[in-house]
């Protein structure tokens, strides 16, 4: 009995195989391309492990279909990521490995991860949101994510813009939202070349937009802790700037965790959290 877990991204690709007892027996890393060539280097890698692969789990970019009661679960909506809208890796590899796929969100499945082995250990609801090309946002209730109609999307909460900020929103929808105001893309064009310890009055209002969503999600989801991933949030200090200004945004409403616990926002603590959540994943779909 052998388990495969797998976190697609905007740029790279993870794969791991692993024996029942958990046991490394095969892993893959590969540039994100085509769906086509996504599958058959995750074949390839369990092909070169050895092993019958009985359950497999999908960390995966969105947005897409998460629900598996729907027809076409697991099928890519509208994304810019070239040849990906309309694919269905979970359907290609449930169908050529002969064996339960599932598939969630990769914010989603981080969550799940940092739940059951990192930052949020012990309580019942953890978010993990991550910071990088992208910003996103998963919950993870008692062991499983929050679905509904389709998947959290809070990256485009809008935001209220900082006085003064003019500068234009990276994203194609929205021209306040988080991703578009604070995602890496975002971040660099503001910075001009700098790093964000070269720039702290960029830091400052990077750290003001993500308090304005960490409180966001306070009074929509009431997470018992708030574990932050991704790129920009390994900026030194940037982390507790960001719980600082999370404690103002909430303006002295609910002033529970939020305010008075110092571990309410802390740093992701898995290396591949999506992974990791990914291969929990699998062996939950083989029991269920």
């Amino acid at each position: 009995m052998a388990f495969l877990g797998i976190e697609t991204g905007g740029t790279k690709i993870l794969a791991r195989v692993v024996a029942e007892d958990g046991v490394v027996v095969g892993e893959g890393r590969w540039s994100t391309t085509t769906p086509d060539a996504a599958a058959d280097a995750i074949l390839g890698c369990v092909e070169t492990a050895g092993v019958a692969v009985t359950a497999a789990g999908i960390a995966a970019f969105g947005p897409l279909i998460v629900n598996p009661t729907m027809p076409n679960y697991g099928e890519m909506l509208d994304t810019p990521k070239p040849g990906w809208t309309g694919s269905n890796l979970r359907a290609v590899l449930a169908d050529r490995l002969d064996c339960p796929v599932a598939v969630d969100t990769d914010v989603n499945v981080a969550a799940i991860a940092e739940q059951a082995l990192g930052a949020g250990q012990g309580l019942g609801s953890v978010a993990y949101v991550t910071v990088g090309t992208g910003i996103g946002a998963g919950l993870a209730i008692d062991g499983r994510a929050l679905v509904g109609a389709l998947h959290p999307e809070a990256g485009h909460i809008r935001l209220v813009r900082a006085a003064g900020d003019d500068a234009p929103s990276t994203c194609p929808f929205h021209p306040d939202c988080a991703e578009g105001l604070t995602a890496g893309p975002a971040v660099q064009q503001r910075l001009k070349g700098r790093t964000l310890p070269e720039a702290p009055e960029v830091a400052a209002l990077v750290a003001h937009y993500l308090g304005q969503l960490l409180a966001a999600l306070v009074f929509a989801w009431s997470p018992q802790r708030i574990v932050m991933g991704g790129g920009v949030m390994t900026t030194p200090g940037l982390l507790a700037a960001t719980a600082g200004e999370l404690r103002a945004a909430l303006g002295g409403y609910g002033v529970g965790p939020a305010a008075n616990v110092p571990d309410f926002v802390v740093p992701a603590m898995l290396e591949n959290a999506g992974l990791e959540g990914a291969l929990l994943m699998a062996r939950r779909a083989l029991s269920s």
